[in-house]
């Protein structure tokens, strides 16, 4: 099948020669799905940053570690969103259907590994979507990026770990403490709960804002024995301080 793919994707290639899916230039091959230009325009988030919660240029007193409940050993994401192409790059994934991006995105979630005790074996958690969302998009997209990190950290992984149990409100628009009450009660744990009990176990998803939804999965993953839990996004949203702040650009 593998040879199969390849012969086919070559010939798709050739008829349909392959574009950024950002801004339709030409890329080398479909895997690309992103040109250089477009990637290098990601505002990443690059050292120093707080060592549990990954915020830049954060100090002793760490205003993001504040808004993280103590369980949480490390937090980490790969890009500032959603302003320019990083966000671009999620409503691609999210919205239009580009379900392959998940893997490149994971690519680079991947490069942001947690701290942790060597010899320790991961266990990448997704944070699921609703069934209605999973439907219309046809893919969970932080399952997507999730599969990618734990292949490229050669991780065990679990889509199943933590479950959603009923559709709630876009979180795009709400206040932080109304993000919270949101997903209150939203998750479950799923048939394979048990493989988190002492375990280091990695909850991804594509962007985190207030961490309220990674939050609440988290809350799935302790109680089923978690040893140390970490939280790992694509994108990150700037906080009041960052976006109000222009020296927090240095960091982007």
């Amino acid at each position: 099948m593998t040879l199969f793919d390849d012969a086919r994707r070559a010939v798709l290639d050739v008829c349909l020669p392959p574009h950024c899916v950002r801004c339709g230039a030409a890329v080398a091959a479909a895997r690309a799905m992103v040109c250089s230009p477009c990637w290098a325009s990601v505002q990443r988030i690059e050292a120093p940053f707080c060592a549990r919660c990954g915020h830049p240029g954060a100090t002793a007193e760490c205003r993001w570690c504040a808004l993280l409940p103590p369980w949480i050993a490390t937090c980490r994401s790969w890009c500032w969103v959603p302003d320019g192409a990083g966000g671009d790059l999620v409503h691609a994934l999210k919205y239009d259907g580009w379900a392959r991006l998940g893997e490149s995105l994971g690519a680079r979630v991947a490069t942001r590994r947690p701290l942790h005790p060597p010899g320790t074996r991961l266990l990448v958690v997704p944070v699921p979507v609703a069934a209605t969302r999973r439907r219309e998009r046809g893919y969970n997209q932080a399952a997507l990026i999730a599969r990618a990190v734990a292949s490229h950290w050669g991780a065990d992984w679990d889509p199943e770990l933590v479950q959603r149990t009923r559709s709630s409100e876009s979180q795009v628009r709400l206040t932080p403490a109304e993000r919270s009450a949101n997903v209150q009660g939203a998750f479950s744990a799923g048939p394979g709960a048990m493989h988190a009990k002492d375990r280091d176990v990695v909850v991804v998803d594509d962007v985190v804002t207030t961490a309220a939804t990674l939050v609440a999965c988290d809350d799935i993953v302790r109680a089923a024995g978690a040893r140390r839990i970490h939280l790992a996004t694509f994108g990150r949203a700037r906080a009041a301080w960052d976006r109000s702040t222009p020296s927090w650009s240095l960091f982007a």
